[in-house]
């Protein structure tokens, strides 16, 4: 049988609040300090201890990102799921497990690897035997399939930095695990990893870290939040970063407020925002609902705002731990009556980044609230990631007022007038000396004076949509791949990204080609219409139930484009699998052939 190098998954079965999220941090780590293509993916429960939890590791030397139709060793630590996991091993895969759980692995078509994993725990340190073991399957795995020991130790010193008691007990218990494996298997596997050249520009981030990181190279001076699954982790992280990243002598020059709720925390965010601070929050699509009211007030007042919505599956408290992306239409349209917003969506790491502190910028140019869409899945995953791109300009404020010399130069001058053309007005700060300060939720004129003329409400509400329409070529324009004149195209956005490539070469195994296109943001830009219209159909895939990515092309493109379009939406809260799309393409593109035969 032909050894699988570098090509093959693992998946490992345990319970959360275990420890095991270290272990399998380290596995990851330690496939990723050999050079090879590996990606990982935590499906952890919606409590804090007990429930299970799975570790799904994926080495793939084409850099396939997304979870892979076949597990090839699994590993079994958790007695409650015990025998569905067993059900679920795929004939002639690995099966390691941990015997002190005392349940049987009645599998002959399987490669069974029983090891005492708590018992040899024990002889390391008994009070943390339970942690420990899932170090021992690491090590285990690290002699099995060929990581280095190098490597491996390296991974365990980071995972624990500056505790060395901690680091000399997990490569104690690593070297354990090796040791059971070199005296008591010698059964060929068929799986082996073989290092491959170390790149120096390549690191290991999740998405939430990078929107933080970006946001504060991004010029952000105030965060508010309330704690919400899986968004958490990214305020989190700027409160970790800050002190390094924008501290002084006399502290960070970021105020972070945890608020009572999530209504606080976006009308702290507009607070900030009008009185001149870069401000932002991060929750998730529960959060968004109840932030809908304030969402409306900082569209229709103008103030510059930013909501990071790292998404989970709904509706109602849905699958608060698994991914999604169906909170597209939500934030496009979010709060009551006609409301439109900048949306930015990013694919991968580096556009978390970048997109965290462009987001800043749009809200401070458009004068309005911009979202930053991510998801779970791309959010609280670790990604392999090059090059952050740094803002090298000057911080972009817009049209804003902070002198009496600059407010001489703006002709008729209103808070609410466009004097440009281009329906952003200009604004003041307080504290400038340029008082009053006029903000209105309600009816206003151009002046900023209360008013429910109908012909007054009309023409804001004119100005306000030609306002947001105007930044459609000014936001991420669209990612194309097109190498040749091809009928067909795909269009999709988000973390999506990581499973395209795997979805490209499953269509081309049969034969066809696909074009591609990665919407970055909304409103459309004009590439997506010039995109659909040189192509005679488009399949657009998306992580959810409803095809929203798919119901906002349809109502924007012209009505000639329209019946290009076509959907394939699939969600049931796992990352996306190549597969599921490939074949969905491959059905209509067979589809359509035949149709065309017969026509």
């Amino acid at each position: 049988m032909t050894t699988r190098v570098n090509d093959f998954q693992l998946r490992i079965a345990t319970a959360n609040g275990t420890g095991s999220q270290s272990a399998n941090l380290i596995l990851l780590r330690s496939l990723f300090e050999m050079g090879v293509h590996v990606s990982g993916k935590n499906m952890f429960p919606s409590n804090i201890s007990g429930l299970p939890t799975w570790y799904i590791v994926r080495v793939s030397e084409q850099g396939y990102q997304a979870p892979a139709d076949d597990t090839h060793i699994h590993v079994l630590m958790n007695k409650a799921t015990w025998m569905e996991d067993l059900e679920e091993v795929e004939s002639g895969s690995v099966v390691m497990f941990n015997t002190d759980v005392k349940l049987p692995v009645d599998r002959d078509d399987v490669i069974q690897m029983p090891i005492p994993m708590t018992t040899m725990a024990r002889t390391i340190n008994a009070k943390l035997a339970r942690m420990l073991a899932n170090v021992i399957y690491v090590g285990a795995i690290a002699e099995l399939i060929g990581i280095s020991p190098t490597a491996l130790s390296n991974s365990i010193a980071l995972q624990f930095k500056g505790k060395s008691s901690a680091i000399d007990l997990n490569k104690e218990a690593a070297e354990l695990g090796r040791e059971w494996v070199r005296e008591n298997h010698s059964e060929d596997i068929n799986l082996s990893i073989e290092s491959r050249p170390i790149d120096d520009d390549i690191f290991m981030m999740e998405g939430n870290e990078a929107v933080a990181l970006g946001s504060l190279f991004g010029g952000l001076s105030f965060l508010s939040w309330y704690p919400i699954t899986p968004s958490s982790s990214l305020a989190e992280s700027i409160i970790d970063h800050a002190p390094e990243v924008r501290g002084i002598d006399d502290g960070e020059t970021v105020a972070v407020i945890q608020a009572e709720d999530e209504l606080a925390a976006i009308g702290m965010v507009i607070g900030a925002g009008w009185a001149g601070a870069r401000a932002m929050t991060a929750t998730s699509g529960p959060g968004i609902s109840l932030m809908s009211e304030f969402i409306g007030l900082a569209y229709f007042a103008e103030v510059p705002s930013v909501i990071w919505n790292v998404a989970r599956v709904g509706p109602s408290t849905g699958l608060p731990t698994r991914t999604q992306q169906a909170d597209l239409s939500l934030v496009y349209e979010a709060s009551h009556g006609d409301t439109q917003h900048i949306v930015l969506m990013p694919g991968d790491i580096a556009e978390c980044f970048e997109f965290a502190w462009r987001a800043l910028e749009y809200a401070e140019m458009y004068q309005t609230i911009v979202f930053g869409l991510s998801d779970l899945d791309l959010g609280m995953n670790r990604w392999v990631a090059r090059d952050l791109p740094y803002p090298e300009e000057p911080l972009n404020r817009g049209k804003v007022i902070q002198s009496k010399e600059a407010l001489d130069k703006v002709q008729n001058y209103g808070r609410y007038r466009d004097v440009d053309g281009d329906g952003i007005a200009y604004r003041t700060l307080p504290g400038s000396g340029l008082e009053p300060i006029l903000t209105r939720g309600t009816g206003r004129d151009e002046e900023g004076v209360y008013s429910e003329r109908p012909e007054v409400y009309r023409a804001n509400m004119e100005r306000l949509k030609r306002k947001i329409d105007g930044a459609r070529d000014v936001l991420p324009a669209p990612i194309l791949r097109e190498e040749k004149e091809l009928e067909v195209g795909i269009i999709f956005f988000g973390s999506l990204e990581s499973t395209i490539q795997e979805i490209d070469d499953i269509i081309e195994e049969t034969g066809r080609m696909v074009s591609q296109c990665r919407i970055r943001a909304l409103p459309l830009h004009s590439e997506v219409e010039a995109f659909v219209e040189r192509h005679e159909r488009v399949i657009v895939l998306e992580l959810n139930r409803d095809a929203q990515l798919y119901t906002i092309l349809r109502k924007e493109l012209p009505i000639h484009l329209v019946p290009r379009v076509h959907s394939v939406a699939y969600s049931d809260g796992f990352p996306p699998r190549a597969h599921l799309y490939a074949e969905a393409v491959i059905a209509e593109l067979t589809k359509w052939e035949e149709q065309d035969v017969i026509t």
